[in-house]
């Protein structure tokens, strides 16, 4: 039985750069689900859907953004479901470091 996640992430910085924040750390952020494996992702318009499998299970993803938020839904399966609290706290923290503010160039 899968558990979907979902963290709504607010941020100040328009769609076009919390789009390539996410397109640029999407590793980072989707390594916060504890599982290390083959990750495949895809953009369609401004959501990317992604996969990850890792010992016997998939998680399946979405992360849509928006002009003032970003929402990552995944879906947790069997053994992962156990730690979705975990999962969805990394989530919202990582998310937020990834698209706090304004970067110097």
């Amino acid at each position: 039985m899968s558990k979907p996640v979902v963290v709504a992430i607010p941020h100040e910085l328009g769609r076009v750069e919390a789009r390539r924040r996410i397109d640029e750390g999407a590793e980072r952020l989707t390594s916060q689900i504890g599982a290390v494996g083959d990750l495949t992702r895809a953009w369609e318009g401004d959501t990317l859907r992604f996969s990850l499998a890792a010992i016997g299970q998939t998680v399946t993803g979405t992360i849509a953004v928006a002009e003032r938020e970003v929402r990552v839904e995944i879906q947790l399966p069997g053994i992962f479901a156990m730690i979705a609290g975990k999962v969805k706290s990394r989530m919202r923290d990582e998310g937020q470091a990834l698209l706090a503010g304004p970067r110097p160039r």
